[in-house]
């Protein structure tokens, strides 16, 4: 007798980019793979995580969060977009942003539900969609014409599928796919700005669209926004709930782990609607009961530090942004500048390498042996592999000592 996995499971494989942060610890290589700061959250909250262990708060907290924490959401929402929330019937604390993703989904879709993704998007969006027993439509991000290798600016894949215009610097989309995409099957889109892998930050005009498109299909928007603070240039981050009419269809998705550099808590949120937050509360109360109760503590904490920090923040990022892709580039890199988050992607066709190297696994796994620095092969963001074949991804959420070394090494190509 055979043992199998399910069908679910075997329709996706496991996280390429937590498997070459593993490479990278394999081979002692610089790691610029995974989103993960090297430098300690603030001050003000370790002090207050260590406190609420010293406190007693170390059993279970009410599985939709803490009061403190769900009360911070509410006033930061307030703070910065000018929402009213309910922290008791809108806010449900989740381990970290992923698992509000997946507690969302699987709170709202019905099986053959379509939800709409962008690509290239971040790896977690088309299995969440596949364990939810929904059908994932992809809608093309177009890559701004100094990116690609491609003689005219526009990679092959876009060619192909007959996009007519590109930005010179930022990605863009085309609001007739988009359009199509959306049909009475129609549940949820996804969106994810600040964007990763691209640095992509969707303007105003393009939330408005897609918000119209929302509205007239009574499509349900799910907005990953944990690179709120992370934008660059002057670039602003258009919060999708503050939008006329999409305060009552709209989850939003955010958490510490990147603004506040607590990947490892596993503490994120969803604010939605209370039909919505009842759905999702039901779906993470059985999957993980609940979130670290002191690190839940902490993070009220950080959620009332000072614009400053985010300001800050934002300008230290911008610093190695701009540290990371001047290195990329002499290293032969074609690099598409990031307005947001902290990745960098690139297209390595003109980049000096073995000619037995033929495509994006192979260029990454060269890189991590043979150079000493990890980066995320690009097919890993494409429901197609072969449209990500040139690509790899590189994140510059990393101390300027890291990345000086990876600068160093860089060299050797």
């Amino acid at each position: 007798m055979v043992l199998e996995t399910s069908l679910r499971s075997q329709q996706f494989t496991e996280s390429v980019i937590r498997d070459m942060t593993r490479l990278a610890a394999t081979y002692n290589a610089v790691n610029l793979s995974q989103g993960f700061p090297d430098y300690d959250p603030p001050a003000a909250m370790l002090q207050a995580a260590l406190r609420a262990i010293q406190d007693g708060k170390n059993q279970y907290a009410i599985t939709w969060g803490t009061k403190n924490l769900r009360e911070a959401v509410a006033r930061k929402f307030k703070r910065f977009y000018g929402i009213e929330i309910n922290p008791e019937t809108e806010v449900t604390v989740t381990c970290g942003s992923t698992e509000a993703m997946i507690s969302s989904l699987l709170g709202i879709v019905n099986p053959g539900d379509e939800v709409i993704v962008f690509e290239p998007f971040y790896e977690n969006y088309g299995p969440d969609t596949i364990l939810s027993n929904a059908v994932p439509y992809y809608v093309s991000l177009i890559p701004p014409k100094r990116f690609s290798s491609h003689p005219d600016g526009k990679s092959q894949a876009h060619l192909e599928k007959g996009h007519s215009s590109q930005s010179d610097e930022h990605w863009t989309f085309d609001f007739g796919e988009l359009e199509k995409a959306f049909n009475p099957k129609t549940k949820a889109v996804i969106i994810n700005t600040p964007n990763n892998p691209t640095g992509k930050v969707f303007t105003k005009k393009e939330m408005e669209f897609i918000a119209q498109l929302c509205q007239k299909w009574n499509v349900i928007a799910i907005t990953d926004e944990i690179y709120e603070h992370i934008t660059y240039e002057g670039v602003q981050h258009v919060c999708m709930a503050s939008l006329p009419g999409m305060r009552e269809r709209t989850i939003t998705i955010s958490g510490l782990s990147k603004t506040y550099s607590a990947t490892g808590w596993r503490v994120g949120w969803a604010t939605a609607p209370p039909e919505l937050t009842r759905g999702i509360r039901k779906v993470h109360d059985f999957l993980t009961v609940g979130a670290p109760h002191p690190f839940q503590e902490a993070g009220a904490v950080a959620l009332d530090l000072p614009n400053s920090y985010y300001e800050d923040m934002a300008l230290d990022y911008l610093k190695r942004r701009d540290f990371l892709f001047q290195v990329l580039t002499e290293a032969g890199f074609n690099c598409s500048k990031p307005f947001g988050a902290y990745y960098i992607m690139t297209d390595f066709s003109r980049v000096k390498k073995p000619a037995h190297i033929q495509n994006d696994m192979e260029f990454a796994f060269w890189l991590v042996k043979e150079i000493g620095v990890a980066g995320v092969p690009g097919s890993s963001f494409y429901h197609i592999p072969e449209q990500g074949r040139t690509q790899i991804r590189f994140s510059f959420g990393r101390k300027m000592e890291l990345l000086t070394q990876a600068a160093e090494k860089l060299k050797k190509i």
